[in-house]
């Protein structure tokens, strides 16, 4: 293969997986604190392994937020991703709160004063990406492996009862050119019924995969594989443990592109984590819906307490269409990339987190409320016309 001819793959894990359990349990605590406070401060962790479930990390909020509160939060997110299992149980699951008051070190570094803005709640790199290989502006490859699970979950909530909430996929893409033209493998590995046989719950996986992919590009029937081990009756948290934000790679853009390394589940956006993140890929996308370039890597990095970003770097490759240094001037004027900026312009002290748990938090639709605002490409005429596009 030539350098611009080669295979590229990404992987997604459903909501009920162990850790996407965890990350949807603390992002609805996040909701839970923001809609009784936008300016609620929480760092929740979680853990789930068999028939337990427990918290731990700091928050400041109102006292409204019991213990019984958090603990019903918890409990309705197992059961709203489905598990009702003897090994976990939303009902029957030991549940353990361990969130205690936020550090008044932390607070004193990140609080705005009369002398001070507020304050990055932590130091930092974070990266932003987009790409025109999907409409979504996403790299192809993540973009169907989540598109794969959202259809199997689909129809799991919509009462096919052969289907168990844990479930894995990976999906491998041939590139020509620098561009997706097929699938050259897929692998889907889903929790399912004691009663189901491997043929029946292969041809229901290779339906949905067929209607997930664009048309031509399945890959061969061998090159499909689907619970390669066999059986996969025990899952979730009782087959294997979860924690919040280790699938950081999922969440994002499936190793196309630089990862910072921090998680975001679980943290209020004064947490440039996953604030800034965020902008960055509201920048990014930005960029490539203007026309500007195919893709683009944007970085931004932060330090505890201080108010503004240390760096912004815009990557478009070796010939960029567009002066990058020019570009992340036009982007510092048209965006306020300090936290409570960043927070203002995409809107984001507002419950809109637990929907972010599963599936990526980039690609998505925007919606009426708030969710996924970074999605937005509302600086798109902006950046053309100071760009003369």
């Amino acid at each position: 293969m030539s350098a611009t001819d080669y295979l590229f793959t990404s992987e997604s894990v459903s909501e009920g997986h162990p850790d996407k359990v965890s990350d949807r349990i603390s992002d609805e605590v996040v909701d839970l604190y923001l809609a009784a406070d936008p300016e609620a401060r929480v760092a929740c962790e979680t853990l789930v392994t068999t028939n337990r479930i427990v918290l731990a990390g700091e928050v400041r909020g109102p006292d409204a937020i019991t213990h019984d509160r958090i603990e019903a939060t918890a409990r309705d997110a197992v059961r709203d991703i489905g598990y009702a299992q003897d090994g976990f149980h939303w009902r029957d699951a030991v549940f353990e709160n361990h969130l205690h008051e936020q550090s008044a070190d932390i607070a004193m570094g990140v609080d705005a004063g009369a002398d001070k803005d507020e304050g990055a709640g932590d130091q930092g790199i974070m990266f932003g990406y987009a790409s025109d290989e999907t409409d979504a502006l996403m790299p192809a490859p993540i973009y169907y492996s989540h598109r794969i699970l959202k259809k199997l979950a689909a129809l799991r909530h919509a009462g096919d009862t052969r289907l168990e909430p844990d479930s894995k996929s990976q999906v491998t893409l041939e590139y020509r050119d620098n561009r997706p033209v097929r699938a050259s493998s897929v692998v889907v590995s889903t929790q399912h019924h004691a009663d189901v046989s491997q043929d029946d719950l292969r041809d229901l996986v290779t339906a949905v995969i067929a209607d997930a992919l664009p048309d031509g590009w399945m890959p061969d029937e061998k090159d499909i594989y689907v619970n390669p081990t066999g059986q996969f009756i025990i899952g979730g948290p009782d087959g294997d443990a979860g924690l919040t934000g280790r699938k950081i790679i999922v969440d994002t853009y499936g190793g196309a592109a630089p990862h910072g390394g921090g998680a975001f589940s679980g943290k209020d956006p004064t947490k440039v984590d996953r604030s800034a993140a965020y902008v960055a890929r509201y920048m990014a996308k930005n960029i490539v819906g203007a026309g500007l370039s195919p893709w683009c890597t944007l970085q931004l990095s932060y330090a505890i307490g201080v108010s503004k970003p240390l760096s912004l770097y815009v990557d478009m490759g070796e010939n960029p269409q567009v002066d990058p240094s020019r570009l992340a001037d036009v982007l510092r004027d048209l965006v306020d990339l300090s936290p409570r900026g960043i927070r203002t312009h995409l809107g984001l002290n507002k419950p809109i987190y637990a929907r972010t748990a599963a599936y990526g938090h980039f690609g998505r639709t925007p919606t009426d409320d708030g969710g996924f605002s970074w999605e937005r490409l509302d600086l798109v005429d902006a950046l053309k016309s100071e760009f003369g596009q």
